[in-house]
């Protein structure tokens, strides 16, 4: 499928994510985003750096609708947030795959059932995602762990299915936040390749990270945020 140089694809107009000077602060502190602007285009696949502090994950909150922004406008597949109903902020996040730094997995349900639970929510029966389901966890390596429950996993077991439930429903627009932080190079290769696979289906993905030789090594295009702003946008390795 063919795309363009910022990993788009290609006749795809309408942006999937838009932000448009855009500030964000909790309560009354500082802004912790101050008037960032920037599209991520069908199809495309971006990292998202800066230093601790930065804003990355509050930057994440505006596109999952965790918050709303203070000032400006954020846009969700031609949705402005700020104009979607209560009611209406599920359907929308339905459509929207989150990895989080602290996995939010459901401790009394086991492996297999936290990587299906989109699935299951979705209203898919069981007997239509189990042979998926199974081929996804074998492959970020907790296809001996169907059984397990999450507090028996180790961290970057719980990083590898927070990965599986982010993906299992190939969402329109995954977000991920330090998706490899916990688990060793071998296995954030891995997890790399899964994502490309990913975005070549058609997912728009939007990963924040720190580990800059991942980042390199994906070739795909950059914004760094620091202090709040974004201050650079380029290609991996440029």
């Amino acid at each position: 499928m063919p795309t363009s140089e910022d990993g788009a694809l290609s006749g795809a107009t309408d942006p999937i994510v838009r932000f448009e000077g855009v500030g964000m602060r909790y309560g009354r502190s500082p802004e912790v985003l101050q008037d960032v602007s920037f599209e991520l285009r069908p199809g495309s696949f971006h990292f998202l750096t800066g230093p601790s502090g930065a804003g990355k994950s509050s930057l994440l909150k505006l596109i999952y609708l965790a918050h709303r922004p203070s000032r400006g406008r954020v846009s969700l597949f031609g949705r402005d947030v700020l104009t979607v109903a209560r009611r209406e902020a599920p359907a929308l996040r339905r459509r929207i795959g989150v990895v989080f730094q602290e996995y939010r997995l459901l401790d009394h349900i086991s492996v297999f059932d936290n990587a299906a639970l989109p699935l299951r929510l979705a209203g898919h029966k069981p007997q239509s995602y189990q042979g998926d389901v199974a081929e996804l966890l074998t492959w970020v390596g907790l296809g001996r762990r169907f059984n397990a429950l999450p507090p028996t996993l180790a961290g970057g077991e719980k990083q590898r299915l927070a990965i599986a439930r982010a993906v299992v429903g190939r969402p329109d627009l995954l977000i991920a936040d330090e998706p490899t932080g916990n688990i060793d190079r071998t296995m954030g290769l891995r997890i790399l390749r899964l994502l490309t696979e990913l975005n070549k289906l058609g997912t728009t993905i939007l990963v924040a990270s720190h580990d800059q030789d991942l980042v390199a090594r994906s070739g795909m295009p950059v914004m760094e945020l620091d202090q709040g702003r974004l201050v650079w946008r380029g290609t991996a390795g440029a």
